[in-house]
């Protein structure tokens, strides 16, 4: 049956059927031929169930906050900002492209608005400065996928969702994680570009008072992180109700900074009725192949067949993260989360592994997806901002990032406190 699915779905991703259509077209063959129910007869109740949910009602609403900054340009004069900052390193913009990608994620919560954001902003900047284009779009990629890790996180609320771990706890392990990897991004950056400067470009001068008076540009971003994740950390809100407050507080900001218009909502309105409709059609028809594959026994078989393996704790996590950084390279992310975590998560909690652990590594290796060629989203996303050149130049540009991103599931895997500190303060 496995083997059949997988066959299956294979072909439907390769024949560009729509994500959600593959995975209910897969729950509906599955069923005609492996079970001995007639569970399409409950294909109702249970897309109803995956839906009725008021957690899921912050997925929408953290998608318009991103999409307020985008249209009203709040990145712009964060970019400016952190530019003045960072840009006297070696490399140059590609600290301030790591920069602003790392304070944007803490507002959007989604990896494609935040690599398209900073490219708007960074790539013209960067051609005209004459930068060396590879390693400039990998920087604004690998940035972007920051946006999934930091909190707040619409990846971390699906796999709260999926495996019932609470949403607060893993906004909170995300954090320490996900600036470590800035970090991390910020450093290899600039050891590459002292390897070799030519990577790099002309690192420029600021004088403090520059540096100082662009501060104000970082204020409506640290708000709103200080709105929606203090209120989280505090208890005062739950994820859904912070995402609410982080949409008011992005609409005044936006107001006071008169970039507030009724076209600006509408096109806000219409990008996130978009983006919500297609992440929540894949939720609701994952829920009804997770139904399947449960009432079939697959996940049952699949957790009896490694354990009669004899494989330990470890190398069936080293097993797990092979598998996800192989289909990676070939299903979208969500698709991949979607499909993926109620099989394998169940199986590595069984073996000990903290679930809100084993959720920041897995949005790790999610992360890692976005830059891998041939479908990695925020390939496409940059290539498609920046409107010419080879595409190959993106992909390369993007490599280093994805041995960045392998050395923190190390970290990771060696020292789970790195994600489990915060959260563990809140017990």
């Amino acid at each position: 049956m496995i083997l059949t699915a997988l066959i299956i779905l294979l072909v439907l991703l390769v024949l560009s059927v729509p994500v959600a259509a593959t995975l209910v077209v897969l729950a509906l063959m599955l069923d005609e031929f492996f079970s001995p129910f007639p569970l399409f007869r409950a294909m109702g109740d249970v897309l109803w169930t995956a839906s009725d949910s008021f957690l899921l009602i912050a997925i929408p609403l953290f998608i318009l906050l991103g999409e307020i900054l985008v249209r009203t340009g709040i990145a712009k004069g964060t970019y400016r900002s952190l530019e003045s900052w960072l840009s006297w390193l070696p490399g140059g913009l590609l600290h301030a492209n790591i920069g602003t990608a790392t304070l944007f994620s803490a507002t959007s919560g989604s990896s494609v608005a935040t690599a398209a954001t900073i490219g708007t902003v960074a790539i013209p900047q960067g051609k005209e400065m004459k930068y060396d284009q590879r390693l400039f779009t990998g920087s604004i990629a690998a940035g972007g996928t920051l946006g999934i890790m930091i909190p707040p996180s619409i990846n971390l609320i699906v796999y709260g969702f999926l495996t019932e771990t609470s949403i607060p706890q893993l906004f909170a392990a995300g954090l320490l994680p996900g600036l470590l990897l800035a970090l991390l991004f910020i450093v290899g950056t600039a050891l590459i570009c002292i390897w070799k400067p030519s990577l790099g470009g002309p690192s420029t001068s600021h004088s403090w008072s520059e540096r100082i008076s662009g501060l104000w540009n970082l204020i409506p971003v640290l708000a709103l992180f200080g709105i929606v994740v203090g209120s989280i950390y505090t208890g005062l809100a739950t994820p859904t109700e912070a995402a609410s407050l982080g949409v008011l507080g992005a609409m005044v900001i936006a107001l006071s900074m008169g970039k507030l218009s009724m076209g600006v909502i509408i096109e806000a309105l219409d990008g996130t009725m978009k983006t919500t409709g297609m992440i929540m059609l894949i939720i609701m028809a994952s829920y009804f192949l997770n139904f399947v594959l449960a009432s079939s026994g697959v996940t049952r078989e699949l957790s009896s067949f490694l354990e009669s393996a004899g494989l330990g704790p470890y190398s069936t996590l080293m097993l797990a993260i092979l598998l996800y950084i192989v289909l990676g390279f070939f299903i979208e992310t969500l698709s991949l989360m979607v499909i993926t975590i109620p099989i394998v998560a169940p199986i590595i909690i069984s073996l000990g592994f903290d679930p809100v652990w084993f959720g920041i590594l897995l949005i790790l290796l999610i992360e890692m997806a976005l830059i891998t060629p041939p479908v990695g989203l925020n390939l496409y996303v940059v290539q498609g901002v920046r409107k010419g050149g080879p595409f190959s130049d993106v992909m390369v540009g993007a490599m280093p990032y994805v041995g960045m991103m392998l050395l923190m599931a190390v970290i990771l895997v060696l020292f789970p406190s790195v994600a489990l500190f915060l959260p563990g303060l809140m017990d």
